[in-house]
């Protein structure tokens, strides 16, 4: 016998020693607990709902209960307080000459109140005063004479009397009934009376009559009480039968919501109702019912989803599973070192980087409590210090700078110290509560190698410039000595003649000649002085000189370069402004000037040797005082110029455009002009031929006073 696809599938789920009815029937079952859960849920969402919607209806209607409440009581207490006003003006004198300007403020400051009159025993009117404004609903803006102008007071003062004459009985102020009084332009208003009996001297005197409008004083009472509950309620004074005297708040209540109370006055009363504009509670705008609704809604929809739920749960325990096991194996193939440690500095995780950096296994490192394996012993009381001192919180490094990292020490198994980098942050739980400590750490040994060498690296390299530099003054030193040493032979030899063939003159030109033998001497020695103190850095001893002893004392130097290739030499000074005959003058360290001087003049010379012909070689050495604490050097040469691509190195050192020359003087030149507060610097020669080199160096100040100023003013 074959059996189809559908009857293979459909007894796929057979049980052994199963029958297909007990499959049905256990399908049912569950079906049928399905409903009854979901029916239990739905019922019990009705009633709730059911409730939620009774709950809102009674809060509404205890809102207009308490909103007719007090706006009954604002009602009573506004009639009392007008009350005792009209009393006041009751004990007034009959011929008192304020009587009307006491009942016109009575009638400004009394709510509702529009007409005060008086009346004598007999119950007619002598005097009265009506209010200047009357309002009514229809006519806001009405001006009327009085409240009793369209129809006569005697028409209408049946209530008053009836008031009167039960006011008089009791000796005591009385409420009227209502009535209404017609006003011109078709409108009306509900009005009634109060009456006080007035006696003077133990004699009745007659009376007070208050005529008050209910709407008017309704509407002032009401602005007495929270603006936020008179805009929901519309405020009424009825009859027994229902029928509305005045009214005020919202133009039209819903119906819905109703309350009603008695304003108990003397002599009658008043019945206040208030009707809530807001209707019956909708299923779904209202807030509580629509937050019922989306509840059950979400009730059910998590029912829908718990199944779903437990296979989703599979799913995410799964991929938590290959997330582990893929973090697990980005973390082996680190090799940045990676722990862990608790509060107590326990390691509880380090990956196998940090264990092959420090040379231990993770049991060994989560065996150890106190101090970590991996601490050299001369720093272990430090460290359990600084692990105490962040466990406390008081003295350890705030997290942003553990961030920012921090570098330290650690030793390896073999006892072999090593510097580390490391980053560290707050290591947290799913709670977010601090568990410890999540290191990073970098092993810094290769870097330290890297950085060791380069540093030999850099002293040797200014180990040779030093070397370089002391050949360049050797190259100095061998110009400015010869003539200073070529001097004192020639005055020695001199002096040694003298001494072989003495005679009257032989100790004058002798010791003529030792000065002048001093004098070289002390001039080589500043030589070696300078270069010393220049090649070792250190502070030269500055003075005060004139700019053109500074050209002196190079010149004859120069002049013997310049001879043997046909040079001409030109000096020119320029006095400052002023001045007189003082020339220039400038504050600097003298050797090391004259050097400059004499490097800039040789390389002008030079320069003009191969290209520039014998006849238009000449050399011009220029002094200018350009500013008031500033002297200008200028050497200015007629030689091919400065190309281009030389320009932008010239002073680079140790570049050079000669084979025989090493390519620190202007590198040189520059330093010590810096060094004097100055700057070096050159452009083309007047005409755009030759090269103009110009430095300048400080110089005191020349002139003082009214020469200062005028010095300025032309400068």
């Amino acid at each position: 016998m074959s059996l189809s696809p559908t009857t293979v599938a459909a007894g796929a789920d057979v049980q052994p020693g199963a029958s297909p009815g007990w499959r049905l029937n256990g399908r049912g079952r569950r079906l049928l607990l399905w409903g009854a859960l979901l029916s239990l849920l739905g019922v019990a969402q009705t009633l709730l709902l059911v409730m939620t919607l009774q709950h809102e209806s009674a809060r509404v209607q205890e809102d207009t209960d308490t909103a007719a409440q007090e706006a009954a009581s604002a009602l009573r207490r506004s009639l009392t307080s007008a009350l005792q006003g009209l009393q006041r003006l009751a004990l007034l004198p009959t011929d008192s000459p304020t009587r009307h300007a006491t009942a016109r403020e009575t009638l400004r400051l009394a709510s509702g109140l529009l007409r005060v009159e008086w009346r004598d025993n007999l119950l007619s009117v002598t005097d009265a005063v009506d209010s200047s404004l009357m309002a009514t609903t229809m006519a806001p803006q009405f001006f009327s004479p009085g409240l009793f102008a369209r129809m006569p007071r005697a028409d209408l003062e049946v209530e008053a009397q009836l008031a009167c004459t039960a006011a008089r009985r009791v000796a005591a102020p009385m409420f009227s009934r209502s009535y209404f009084v017609p006003l011109p332009g078709g409108h009306g208003s509900e009005v009634i009376d109060l009456c006080i009996p007035v006696q003077h001297a133990g004699q009745d005197a007659g009376y007070v009559v208050g005529s008050f409008g209910l709407k008017q004083a309704l509407e002032t009472s009401l602005g007495d009480l929270d603006p936020r509950e008179t805009r929901h309620h519309a405020y009424t004074i009825v009859e027994g039968d229902g029928a509305r005297l005045a009214s005020a708040g919202v133009q039209r209540g819903a119906g819905a919501y109703l309350s009603e109370r008695v304003v108990d006055l003397p002599g009658t009363t008043l019945q206040l109702r208030a009707d809530s504009a807001r209707g019956r509670p909708s299923l779904i705008p209202n807030l509580a019912t629509a937050l019922v609704l989306g509840l059950s809604l979400a009730l059910f929809a998590v029912v829908l989803l718990l199944a779903r739920d437990v296979r989703r749960r599979a799913l995410a325990e799964r991929a938590l599973a290959e997330a582990l096991a893929f973090r697990k194996a980005m973390e082996d193939s680190l090799s940045t070192g990676l722990r862990a440690r608790d509060l107590e500095g326990v390691v509880t995780y380090a990956n196998p980087a940090f264990c092959a950096m420090v040379g231990f296994t993770q049991e060994e490192l989560g065996a150890a409590r106190d101090a970590q394996p991996y601490w050299p012993p001369e720093s272990a009381q430090e460290y359990q210090m600084r692990q105490v001192q962040r466990k406390t919180g008081t003295g350890g490094r705030a997290t942003a700078e553990l961030r920012a990292g921090f570098e330290t020490l650690f030793m390896r198994k073999n006892g072999e110290r090593f510097p580390v980098m490391i980053y560290e942050a707050p290591l947290v739980d799913g709670d977010g509560k601090h568990k410890g400590w999540m290191s990073a750490v970098l092993d810094l040994s290769a870097q330290r190698q890297v950085e060791d060498i380069s540093r030999q690296q850099q002293e040797r390299l200014q180990a040779t410039a030093r070397l370089t530099t002391v050949g360049e003054m050797a190259s100095l030193l061998s110009h400015e000595l010869n003539q200073p040493l070529s001097a004192i032979a020639s005055y020695a030899s001199g002096s040694l003649n003298l001494v072989e063939q003495p005679d009257e003159q032989t100790p004058a030109l002798i010791k003529q000649a030792l000065q002048r033998i001093a004098e070289q001497a002390e001039r080589a020695g500043r030589v070696i002085k300078s270069v010393h103190d220049f090649v070792r850095r250190r502070e030269h001893q500055h003075e005060v000189v004139a700019a053109s002893t500074l050209i002196d004392a190079v010149l004859p130097l120069v002049r013997l370069q310049a001879r043997k290739s046909g040079t001409r030499i030109e000096v020119e000074t320029l006095p400052a402004p002023l001045a007189g005959s003082r020339a220039p003058r400038v504050r600097c360290d003298r050797t090391m000037i004259e050097q400059v001087l004499l490097n800039l003049s040789r390389n002008g010379i030079q320069a003009m040797e191969e290209h520039t012909p014998v006849g238009q070689r000449m050399l011009t050495l220029r002094i200018q005082q350009t500013h008031e604490r500033e002297v200008a050097f200028s050497l200015i040469d007629a030689g091919p110029g400065i190309p281009q691509e030389v320009a932008t190195r010239l002073f680079t050192p140790f570049f050079t455009t000669r084979a025989e020359g090493m390519g620190l003087g202007l590198s040189l030149c520059r330093t010590v002009i810096e060094q004097h507060g100055g700057t070096l610097d050159y452009r083309p020669g007047p005409g755009g031929c030759g090269t103009e080199f110009r430095f300048t160096l400080p110089s005191p100040a020349l002139l003082e006073g009214s020469d200062t100023a005028a010095f300025r003013a032309t400068a």
